[in-house]
């Protein structure tokens, strides 16, 4: 016997938190609008949506890590652009902050959805906030809306084997 726990494309009743870098702003709130448009489209409420502004993408962490201690929020999408320069920097934000979300994921039971961008140059990014390459905050959001959908038929679930 085995449990099926379907995915679902309805943002209807989830509480999202959406954390969005100001840096590269350009490239982040094209994301954040996809990821709003998309929000919308699967039946949430406006009201339904906490949006916060976060200086850049290293604060996100922070950010999204307060929005999954509240109980009022069932996930939370992280917005964010990092380019590569000329030393390793970026990569060493990258990797803090994909270590950070992953880590508020598995300590609170929340989905953070990771809508941050890693690329060599601008017009990469450009491409992938609703250029030829589509909009990772669309794709972001979609992601946590059925993780979160998943999440809440899990805790649903009758305890116990089935007989």
């Amino acid at each position: 016997m085995h449990t099926v726990v379907p995915l679902t494309a309805s943002a209807r009743g989830l509480r999202v938190g959406v954390v969005t870098s100001a840096y590269h702003d350009a490239v982040t709130g094209a994301l954040r609008d996809g990821a709003l448009k998309v929000f919308r489209a699967a039946s949430g409420d406006d009201s339904d949506l906490v949006l916060v502004d976060a200086p850049g993408s290293f604060e996100l962490v922070a950010i999204a890590h307060a929005l999954a201690l509240r109980s009022d929020i069932d996930a939370v999408v992280c917005i964010g652009c990092v380019l590569a320069g000329e030393t390793t920097h970026d990569q060493y934000i990258c990797q803090a902050v994909a270590a950070g979300l992953s880590t508020i994921t598995a300590q609170s039971g929340k989905p953070i959805a990771f809508g941050v961008l890693t690329c060599q140059t601008i017009e990469q990014a450009k491409a992938r906030a609703g250029g030829a390459k589509g909009n990772k905050g669309e794709e972001a959001m979609r992601a946590v809306i059925a993780a979160a959908q998943a999440v809440q038929r899990v805790q649903r679930l009758p305890l116990g084997r089935p007989a």
